[in-house]
């Protein structure tokens, strides 16, 4: 098996490991129960500790927080509740000091209704900002139908009376969707970058990237378009100016710096997908795509490590000579890792945990490592639904009342599912709110602090924190695990994800048990000598060749000549 020149060319964003930091519950330095940046500024040792290379920090703009900071008002001012511009400039200098890149969430697919834009787009249909965004007047009709992610029925036109007009929200009706057809629009988002570049900005994580581009027209969809996953994408996403708006931003801003460009969402294929971060496309730097993280279809129809396997290897063979993707099990808008992928009871939830962490660092592309996965954090499984916070839960709520849904079944799903999971606050020791604020927390700690905090586990050897900054160090030392070929070992084994990374004549090979039983293996003739390059347990039994694996053992070997 060969690789392409593109696949193997070096380029310093390809060999970060990037640490996604949710700034509202990370660090409360003020005793106002929400995290902010001088939160961060106090964990900059933490985070370096880590062995992370990058950052990535969700939106801290001026926002009314509809939507916890993705519906923006001020694109050059910081949130009151997260600080000002001097705490900025003092943590990216901060990161930068300790040879951390920060990576700025642009969200310019919408922004706030209380950006000045939008109120000036709104007061008249000739009002110079009126084209800013997407207007429908009603005399022409309701517009066709478009789907709203967080909207109580689905419906992404919001009518306004004050002009007699329809707005588009492909989010919440608070979240009016830019016109990016408009080139003036474009250039004010330009400038934005060019801003944040600027200040020492080293990528661009851009929020729901693949819906920028609209047929303004808004035809009708075909017979038979439902509003699930799959029909959303590709009628809503890779709109037929996207790339001409992107190959312009990377004129204009991209190029001038050393910064990357992530999106978020890949489109609806490959072909999508590489059209988006394919060297010569002079686009975008890397896929970031969701289907790793959309396996299964709720909890009557669960993932199977089949489905797990199967996603993974066929996204590595697609890049495997082209373009670059994304690793990651975890962000903002999904469950906690372990709770997801592995097993979240006390007896397995440290093992599963160091599991999980070695498939993200041992895995071609660049890996995204959530805050708080660090220590094996999981789901806080809210069971009323007036403890939950986030929109998409309670706006979803009130949807499947208003259409007569199973509303058992549905808190069920949303109980494992929701989004509020992953955003709970860092536990950073066994005191009160687990010594993230002083204050009263924005959203519930997690019951189990007391025993998952980075204080109880900094100083044993054997803890997830100390595997994953063992994992972290193998990566940054080892590029064959940044750019080493993959391929697949004993695919059909129903417990085990077992594959071999190859550079310049070493293998090196990946070993993963997704069951709480143990499990074997038989090791490939090439693998019968090694060296034990990480092992989340203090053993690894052998028996004539087959490698006896306790529950959830992660095991990295490398071929010893």
């Amino acid at each position: 098996m060969t690789t392409s020149k593109n696949s193997l060319s070096k380029k310093w964003w390809k060999e970060q490991i990037i640490y996604q930091i949710y700034p509202r519950s990370f660090f409360d330095s003020d005793g106002d129960g929400i995290g902010d940046l001088n939160g961060i500024i106090e964990k900059l040792d933490y985070i370096k500790s880590l062995g992370v290379t990058a950052v990535w920090v969700n939106p801290f703009y001026a926002s009314p927080n509809d939507d916890n900071g993705y519906d923006i008002s001020d694109y050059r001012k910081i949130m009151d509740e997260f600080g000002d511009m001097n705490d900025f400039d003092e943590m990216i200098k901060g990161f930068h000091q300790r040879g951390i890149k920060f990576i700025m969430d642009l969200v310019v697919n919408h922004s706030s209704d209380e950006h000045e834009w939008f109120k000036q787009s709104r007061s008249s249909r000739y009002n110079l900002y009126r084209d800013y965004y997407h207007w429908w007047p009603a005399e022409k009709g309701k517009p066709n139908h478009r789907f709203s992610y967080f909207d109580e029925k689905g419906d992404a036109w919001k009518y306004d009376q004050q002009t007699d007009s329809y707005y588009l929200h492909y989010f919440s009706a608070k979240q009016p969707d830019l016109n990016w057809e408009n080139p003036e629009l474009r250039r004010e988002i330009y400038d934005i970058m060019h801003f944040w570049a600027k200040k020492g900005v080293d990528g661009f994580r851009l929020d729901a990237f693949q819906f920028i581009s609209k047929d303004t027209t808004f035809p009708a969809f075909p017979e038979g378009y439902q509003d699930d996953v799959v029909d959303v994408i590709k009628h809503h996403g890779m709109g037929p100016t996207l790339h001409n708006h992107i190959r312009e931003m990377n004129q204009e801003v991209l190029s001038k710096y050393e910064v990357f460009a992530v999106s978020e969402g890949a489109g609806s294929s490959f072909e999508d997908a590489h059209s988006l971060v394919d060297e010569d496309r002079n686009e975008l730097h890397m896929v970031y795509h969701f289907e790793g993280v959309e396996i299964g279809n709720g909890l009557d129809d669960p993932h199977t490590l089949a489905d797990f396997k199967e996603v993974h290897s066929k996204w590595e063979e697609a890049f495997k000579d082209k373009g670059w993707i994304s690793i990651f099990l975890a962000n903002h808008d999904v469950p906690r890792m372990v709770s997801r992928f592995g097993n979240d009871s006390d007896e397995f939830r440290a093992v599963s945990s160091k599991m999980l962490n070695t498939f993200i660092l041992t895995m071609r592309g660049t890996p995204y490592c959530y805050f708080g996965d660090e220590l094996g954090m999981k789901n806080i499984y809210f069971e009323d639904i007036n403890e939950y916070q986030d929109i998409a839960a309670i706006n979803g709520y009130k949807k499947a009342l208003s259409e007569g849904k199973d509303m058992q079944k549905f808190m069920q799903n949303l109980r494992f599912y929701s989004r509020d999971n992953s955003r709970t606050p860092m536990q950073w020791d066994n005191t009160e709110n687990a010594g993230f604020t002083s204050g009263s927390p924005w959203i519930s700690v997690n019951s189990d602090y007391k025993e998952v905090n980075v204080a109880s586990q900094e100083n044993r050897a054997d803890s997830v924190l100390n595997h994953f900054r063992t994992l972290t160090k193998l990566r940054t030392e080892n590029d064959i695990l940044v750019y080493g070929v993959y391929q697949q070992v004993e695919p059909d084994h129903p417990h085990i994800y077992a594959y071999t990374r190859s550079l310049d004549n070493q293998t090196w090979l990946v070993i993963l048990s997704f069951v709480e039983t143990d499990a074997n293996l038989k090791l490939p003739n090439n693998m019968q000598t090694f060296e034990i390059q990480a092992n989340n347990y203090s053993q690894l039994s052998i028996d004539d060749g087959w490698l006896k694996l306790k529950p959830y053992q992660a095991v990295v070997l490398s071929q010893k000549e």
